[in-house]
């Protein structure tokens, strides 16, 4: 964390915060408007409950397919590939998957605004097909790659490496330069804004682990004022960023006691043992909002027969990470290095390109999960 800045980040914000504290507190849920939201513009408690009793219990993954090694390559021109879209996501539904959480990159609206979108319909079309709701993430801070965005071709996966080409979004540098801002803002309205009313939008995501690989704090402002600039955007959906960074010692980042503090629907990512979910769910369950796990999974230390029920008893939605394996390389470990051969026990990941199964026992398991899930549906509490 770059301490400098700090000061700076929060100096403007702590009014906010201040006031939605305050609106999380039971005395002031009655306050909301007409709209089911505060003066702040968040969802209340019962508007976000109403909400979720609505939606079916997310089962999800997080996809790329796999001939993107990024997201810059997943959603450019050149490289958009609808047939390999169609085919795994044709795969994912086969199991019980009924929702995707896919993000997308800012340099490539900048450059091309319109094709953009144009393509987030295509897959938005894709998804309703296999009958798959989408939570669309616009901003990311992680960098695996340790490299600005950049458009054209993208580098090649480097054998044993773990996501080794995946860039951040808007880019580390854009994120504390306000000169780039009124473009962030017209990115953010402009796909908000033409997906507001569309069902086919499950939420908004709007910024995956701000403060990631070494931004700190820094982050804050952007992300706040993301929340600002989707709102004006007036959706249907609900706002959300999942909160990611849980100390060991029970204290809240200031990041993190922030996102809880911006979003409708409270989301989050642990990668931890089937015993410190549950502690952090029951955690997060102190703020009353309805909850989905939007990054989970990394095997053996998480898996979905450790997990599933875990999520399912406390009626947390999920979203584990990985579907084929491809060009992001995601079944080796974190931190494996250059040459690392193909482990036995895959990291993320279900299915192989060709359309088989990693482990045929584990896909079992999720079937068999997901039928008696849907044949005990109760209304969420």
């Amino acid at each position: 964390m770059r301490i400098s800045m700090l000061v700076l980040a929060f100096a403007g914000s702590i009014a906010f915060l201040s006031m939605a504290r305050a609106n999380e507190s039971g005395a002031n849920e009655s306050g909301a408007n007409e709209s089911g939201a505060n003066e702040s513009g968040r969802w209340s408690r019962e508007k976000a409950a109403d909400w979720y009793n609505g939606q079916e219990r997310v089962f999800g993954v997080n996809f790329l397919p796999s001939t993107a090694v990024n997201t810059t390559e997943m959603w450019q021109e050149e490289t958009f590939d609808p047939e390999t879209i169609d085919r795994e996501l044709g795969w994912a539904a086969k199991i019980g998957v009924n929702s995707v959480r896919v993000n997308l990159q800012y340099l490539v609206w900048k450059n091309d605004p319109e094709g953009l979108l144009d393509r987030l319909k295509q897959f938005l079309a894709i998804s309703h097909k296999h009958g798959i709701s989408v939570t669309v993430c616009l901003l990311d801070d992680c960098n695996f790659a340790e490299l600005e965005p950049y458009l054209g071709k993208q580098r090649d996966p480097i054998p044993g490496i773990h996501n080794g080409g995946w860039t951040p979004s808007p880019g580390h540098k854009r994120v504390v330069d306000r000169s780039e801002w009124p473009s962030i803002k017209r990115y953010v309205q402009a796909v908000v804004g033409n997906f507001a009313d569309d069902p086919r939008v499950l939420m908004w995501d709007l910024y995956n682990e701000p403060g990631n690989s070494g931004m700190g704090d820094e982050t804050w402002p952007l992300l706040e004022a993301s929340f600002r600039w989707a709102r004006q955007a007036q959706p249907s959906q609900p706002l959300t960023s999942g909160a990611w960074h849980h100390l060991p010692d029970g204290k809240m980042p200031i990041i993190t006691a922030g996102i809880i503090e911006l979003s409708d629907i409270l989301t989050f990512h642990c990668y931890a043992n089937a015993e410190k979910t549950a502690g952090l769910i029951k955690k997060l369950q102190a703020h009353g909002r309805p909850m989905i796990c939007t990054e989970w999974m990394i095997r053996p230390l998480s898996a979905f027969d450790t997990h599933l029920p875990v999520f399912k008893k406390a009626n947390v939605g999920c979203y584990s990470w990985g579907l084929v394996a491809g060009r992001t390389q995601t079944y080796f470990p974190w931190n494996s290095k250059q040459g690392t051969p193909v482990p036995d026990i895959w990291f993320c990941d279900l299915f192989r390109d060709d359309g088989s199964y990693y482990d045929s026992e584990e896909i079992d398991f999720i079937r068999r999960f997901n039928a008696q899930t849907e044949d005990s549906a109760v209304a969420p509490r």
